[in-house]
C-alpha cells in the first residue's frame, strides 16, 4: 500500500477519464471551498496550489467528431492523446492537428484511449507501467509494422517511448521499432523545414521554458532550426527544472522546495521577459510558469497555429 497521493496522482488517467463524464460536476467538487481544501488535505496536496480544471469536451471526443477533409495521397500521422492534452488542454491537440494538416499530413488517433503511464512511475506502479506499454505495443501493431510516425505533444510522454519501453522490453523488435517512431512536433516537424517556410503568413515573438525530458532526451536543437528557418523571434531560455516534475510541486511537503527550485532559474527569466509570451510544452511546466507569473503559457503547437495563421 501506498499512500493516498500515490493513488491521486499515479492514477490521474484513470481520475481524467471518470472526471470527462461529467466535468462540470468534477471542476465544481475541486474548486468549491471546503471540498477543495478536504480533497488536498486527503491527498497531501499544498492549498497553495489551484486544480486543473477539465474541460468540457475532451481532445478524443472532439476528434471523433470531425469529418476532416483529407488530401488524396497524404501521409499518415498518429497523434498521441496523452491524459494532460486529451482531459485538462485538448485545446493544444486541437491545434496540433491544424498544424499537420496543413503541412501535408493525414492525422489519426490510437483506437483506443491509451496512457503511457508516465505518472506510475514516480511512485514505483511499475508492473501496471509495463502493462500498459504491453497493451499499447498490441494495439499499435499495425502502425508500428507500417512505421508510422507517432507525434508526443507531453515530452513526459516521449521519454517513456525512448527510455522506459525499451528498459522493460529490451530485445524486443516491437518495442525498438515503436521507440524509433516517436517524436516531439518539434522534432518531426523540423524534417521538413522548406514547407513550412512556405506557409508561414506571420512573425511571432516568445521566450521558450525547456521541459526536462526534452532537454535531456533530445535537446533544444529542433526548436532552434525550426525558429530560425521560420525566422520567428523565439529566445530559448537558459533555464533549469521548473520545481514541479510531474506531480512533486502539487505535494505538501515538497511546495517549498518546487519553489525554490524555480527561483533559481525560471522565475527570474519570466520576470525579465516581462509582457512577452511564454512557450513551454510539458504539463507541468505549464502548470508552474501560470502558477509564478499569472500568464497561460503557450504550447508550441499553439505558437504555430499564429505563424501559419491557422483558425479555429
Amino acid at each position: 500500500l501506498r499512500p493516498i497521493s500515490a493513488y491521486i496522482f499515479g492514477w490521474i488517467f484513470r481520475w481524467a477519464r471518470l472526471a470527462s463524464l461529467w466535468p462540470a460536476l468534477a471542476n465544481f467538487l475541486m474548486h468549491a471551498p471546503g471540498l477543495k481544501q478536504m480533497i488536498q488535505s486527503a491527498g497531501g496536496m499544498t492549498s497553495k496550489r489551484n486544480f486543473p480544471k477539465f474541460a468540457a469536451q475532451s481532445f478524443r471526443e472532439w476528434f471523433l467528431k470531425q469529418n476532416f477533409k483529407i488530401k488524396s495521397g497524404s501521409k499518415e500521422v498518429i497523434l498521441w492523446p496523452d491524459t494532460f492534452n486529451n482531459y485538462f488542454y485538448p485545446d493544444t491537440a486541437k491545434k496540433t492537428v491544424q498544424v499537420l494538416e496543413a503541412v501535408g499530413y493525414r492525422v489519426k488517433i490510437p483506437q483506443k484511449n491509451f496512457c503511457c503511464g508516465r505518472p506510475l512511475y514516480d511512485y514505483g506502479m511499475l508492473p501496471l507501467a509495463k502493462k500498459f506499454l504491453r497493451d499499447i505495443m498490441a494495439g499499435l501493431k499495425t502502425e508500428i509494422e507500417k512505421g508510422t510516425p507517432i507525434i508526443c505533444l507531453e515530452p513526459g510522454c516521449a521519454s517513456v517511448f525512448k527510455d522506459e519501453l525499451l528498459n522493460f522490453f529490451p530485445g524486443n523488435e516491437t518495442a525498438r521499432k515503436l521507440s524509433s517512431q516517436v517524436f516531439l512536433l518539434a522534432e518531426f516537424l523540423a524534417q521538413d523545414l522548406e514547407t513550412l517556410k512556405k506557409i508561414k503568413k506571420s512573425n511571432f515573438s516568445a521566450v521558450l521554458h525547456g521541459h526536462c525530458h526534452q532537454k535531456s532526451l533530445t535537446g533544444m536543437s529542433s526548436e532552434g532550426k525550426l525558429f530560425s528557418a521560420l525566422g520567428l523571434d523565439i529566445e530559448i531560455l537558459n533555464t533549469g527544472c521548473c520545481g514541479m516534475a510531474g506531480s512533486f510541486g502539487f505535494e505538501k511537503n515538497h511546495y517549498e522546495v518546487s519553489m525554490k527550485v524555480a527561483e533559481t532559474s525560471l522565475s527570474p527569466a519570466l520576470e525579465k521577459a516581462g509582457s512577452v509570451p511564454v512557450m513551454t510544452d510539458g504539463f507541468s511546466c505549464r502548470e508552474q510558469v501560470q502558477h509564478i507569473s499569472g500568464k497561460k503559457p503557450l504550447h508550441l503547437a499553439e505558437a504555430l497555429a499564429q505563424v501559419f495563421g491557422l483558425k479555429d
